[in-house]
């Protein structure tokens, strides 16, 4: 594979967007061109000392493509508005809906193959179950205005007569890992619990608000960044190779195919942190009591049959790998 691919990545400031282009970095890419809002100074260290092109702000990208006309090989679509606890439909429905379609409709017009970023959180409750089968799509009732601008657009790409040469539309589960501090609340639970062991020596997490699952008991498929960034390298690589089939065009999940407890994500950022677990519950905020999901677990098999084959890190493995080399280091990837 040819290293002088030119590759925009959206979202390049932020947590996964900066670890995708260090990992494309990694594999000896580097004509690539960040967007983002580059004035939010908490997110400097996540791209500046990468390599790349230019950059370009987020509310200046159609612009600037039409005007500087850049060669591109693939678009890496990661940029959203991903608080879950913001509820105003319209901020969500301006940056993860609209501002998509804008991308999705330059790269038809330019033949150029997309790779976006989704959500699990589309799904919702789970009623459906976990299944990126494109019959269920118009079924799903996410749970929060940042899941439904997610799943209305998955919806209208997959409506659409006009598509990218390629394209894939990631369900990213619960991705944690470096590069995610400026997200202050929306931070991985190993984040929050990392920083809490640190100023008071335990952590503390929501209590369970329904009957069949034990306090701590709640399941998430956790998926490490390290896993998401190198699915969509390998997609990219499918994609400009031309060995994408067409058939292969349309949602992906993303995650690890293995439910895990809080308890079990908690008890791994202890052992990072070589300190026995210490653990107290309480109360689940109100405004996110009746959106919150108990249970999620990615139905893998159409990434794999797909033809991916990479193992991903397990929970501890994973874990571990973002305590010691990172939090517990004070250092970015």
């Amino acid at each position: 594979m040819s290293k002088d691919l030119h590759i925009m990545v959206t979202g390049a400031a932020g947590f996964i967007g900066s670890c995708m282009v260090q990992y494309l970095n990694e594999q000896g890419y580097v004509n690539i061109y960040l967007v983002d809002d580059f004035g939010v100074e908490e997110k400097r260290n996540n791209w500046q000392n990468k390599q790349f092109v230019a950059i370009v702000e987020r509310y200046n990208l159609l612009d600037w493509l039409h005007q500087h006309q850049p060669k591109l090989d693939v678009v890496i679509h990661l940029g959203a508005r991903t608080d879950t606890t913001e509820f105003d439909y319209a901020i969500h429905e301006e940056l993860n809906l609209e501002y998509s379609k804008d991308v999705w409709n330059y790269c038809c017009i330019h033949s150029i193959p997309l790779i976006y970023a989704s959500s699990a959180a589309t799904y919702g409750g789970g009623e459906h179950g976990y299944n990126d089968d494109h019959a269920l799509v118009n079924q799903l009732k996410p749970l929060n205005p940042y899941g439904i601008s997610k799943n209305e657009f998955d919806k209208w790409a997959l409506q659409q007569n006009s598509q990218p040469p390629s394209w894939a539309g990631l369900k990213f589960f619960n991705v944690y890992g470096p590069n995610e501090a400026h997200k202050k609340r929306m931070a991985s639970v190993i984040f929050h619990s990392f920083n809490q062991i640190n100023n008071t020596g335990f952590v503390k997490l929501f209590k369970s608000h329904q009957p069949s699952f034990n306090d701590g008991e709640q399941l998430r498929d956790f998926v490490y960044v390290k896993d998401v960034v190198s699915v969509i390298l390998w997609m990219m690589e499918e994609m400009v190779s031309s060995t994408w089939p067409n058939t292969n065009n349309g949602l992906y999940n993303l995650g690890t195919g293995k439910a895990r407890t809080f308890i079990d994500l908690v008890n791994a950022t202890f052992a990072g942190m070589d300190i026995a677990p210490n653990i107290e519950f309480i109360d689940m905020p109100l405004d996110i009591r009746d959106k919150y999901q108990y249970f999620t677990e990615a139905n893998m098999l159409k990434l794999q049959n797909a033809g991916y084959t990479k193992p991903f890190y397990s929970l501890e493995e994973g874990v571990n790998d973002y305590v010691r080399h990172y939090l517990s280091a004070n250092m970015y990837y």
